[in-house]
């Protein structure tokens, strides 16, 4: 099992957890559009990283926005195997040919 697996499992352990003892848990409680926010400002938070150049800082954000959007996927009931079988079934695709697919 991968870090991510591991994750997924633990965020789904945590989701009815005591809020007062889980921070998943109290994201769960807050709902859905709180946790998209949180997701938000992570993806903001890697952008500011990744743009300030400090390497370790990007680590720090790119974990924290991929651990809000595993909160946010589990929210919605989507699982990780689901996402990568999405990236399976565009590999090999031009990223082009597959934006202008949804462009419709």
């Amino acid at each position: 099992m991968n870090s991510l697996e591991r994750l997924e499992t633990t965020i789904a352990q945590r989701r009815s957890a005591d809020p007062d003892q889980s921070y998943v848990a109290q994201l769960h409680e807050r709902g859905l559009p709180v946790i998209a926010r949180k997701v938000g400002e992570e993806a903001v938070e890697t952008i500011v990283a990744a743009l300030s150049g400090d390497r370790e800082e990007l680590i720090a954000e790119a974990a924290d926005l991929l651990f809000h959007l595993a909160v946010l996927l589990d929210a919605q009931a989507i699982t990780l195997a689901e996402v990568m079988q999405e990236l399976d079934r565009r590999e090999g695709v031009s990223g082009l040919e597959e934006k202008a697919s949804r462009s419709d």
